[in-house]
């Protein structure tokens, strides 16, 4: 691991957590997870599992920072770390580079990281409402946003990259 890529991956980290901090709801109180968004560019970019696992945590603490959710803050750091590992585990064994496949990534990403969540706060503290119905009201809208975002932060970042290198 190079002091570039930590750089790198900070600096992703620190946007993605602004952006989560500071987006409003769009619908019923959701928004985007734009951190967790930027965990999977990460991922996906770095394609470093000790990397993914640092940012995954780091991931974890920032939402944890932010969450309303009752429980949420213990709930987000298991989350991240549980998502981290299996998301990771997964890109880095199927390196197929194309926006759809970065769609997917985000969209199951975020359906996972949803289940672990909920699954975590309900274990835990218990949760605010039915199971499904908080899958269904909640993380499946979320996951569909989060797709989007997620292309489009990919894209941005990929961008971003190639014009500081050729500079």
């Amino acid at each position: 691991m190079k002091l570039k890529d930590f750089v790198e991956v900070s600096l992703l980290l620190a946007v993605g957590f602004i952006l989560h901090s500071f987006f409003p709801p769009i619908l019923f109180g959701m928004k985007p997870d734009f951190a967790l968004s930027m965990l999977f560019v990460i991922i996906l970019i770095k394609k470093d599992f000790k990397i993914a696992i640092l940012a995954g945590i780091a991931t974890g603490i920032f939402t944890a920072l932010t969450t309303g959710f009752p429980g949420g803050q213990i709930a987000n750091i298991i989350d991240k770390i549980v998502t981290t590992i299996i998301v990771s585990t997964i890109v880095i064994n199927l390196p197929i580079k194309n926006l759809i496949y970065v769609g997917i990534v985000n969209g199951l990403g975020t359906i996972l990281s949803g289940v672990v969540f909920l699954g975590s706060a309900g274990l835990l503290f218990g949760l605010p409402g039915p199971f499904m119905a908080l899958i269904m009201t909640v993380v499946i809208p979320a996951a569909a946003i989060n797709t989007f975002i997620g292309i489009i932060l990919y894209t941005s970042v990929l961008k971003s990259k190639k014009i500081v290198s050729t500079t």
